[in-house]
């Protein structure tokens, strides 16, 4: 008897939370685990998006909503072509992230949340430093607002855990809803 391999769920991984908190470094773990299943996977990032997609945008409320809209544009596309897409962007705006949420394939919102305090403490660039004196404007969590998930489907708080352990209790919830396969552990 021949067995048919079970086709891919495609799906957007959205990791929201301040500069710092912790996103890129998870969303690279997770990324390495999902290539270790062989499963198709994409990381988008904002600091590399940013170089390219949308080189030509600012950080103005207007120029991170355009930045989020493009980006969304690649994520469905991914997504509806079974393509596990994995998105770690401030995105600072609820109302933003909810349109996402509404134009893509099995949305989830992920908040890595870290305290300001620990993020500026964490913060090897000394953006925040920069920020808190003025030298850089519409900085998230300093001169620029970021509102926090409402109900995000998985809550991290990268202040209390490893990357790793954030990384695991994600890809724990996309085994747990069938998105990924589990992974044998011998």
């Amino acid at each position: 008897m021949i067995q048919k391999s079970l086709e891919q769920k495609g799906f957007v991984l959205w990791l929201t939370g301040l500069s710092g908190s912790g996103k890129t470094t998870i969303a690279e773990i997770i990324e390495g685990d999902l290539r270790s299943r062989s499963l198709k996977v994409e990381r988008l990032d904002g600091d590399t998006v940013r170089q390219g997609l949308t080189s030509d945008l600012g950080f103005s409320k207007e120029d991170r909503d355009k930045n989020i809209e493009r980006v969304t544009f690649v994520a469905k596309l991914l997504s509806r072509n079974g393509v596990a897409c994995i998105c770690s962007f401030i995105s600072p705006y609820q109302a933003v992230r909810d349109k996402v949420r509404l134009e893509t394939t099995t949305f989830i919102e992920v908040f890595v949340d870290a305290s300001l305090e620990d993020v500026i403490e964490r913060d090897v660039k000394g953006l925040y430093k920069k920020a808190i004196a003025g030298e850089i404007e519409n900085f998230t969590g300093i001169s620029d607002p970021y509102e926090s998930p409402v109900d995000p489907d998985i809550h991290i708080k990268t202040d209390h855990q490893t990357p790793l352990e954030s990384a695991n209790e994600i890809l724990e919830y996309l085994e747990d809803r069938s998105l990924i396969p589990y992974q044998n552990i011998y």
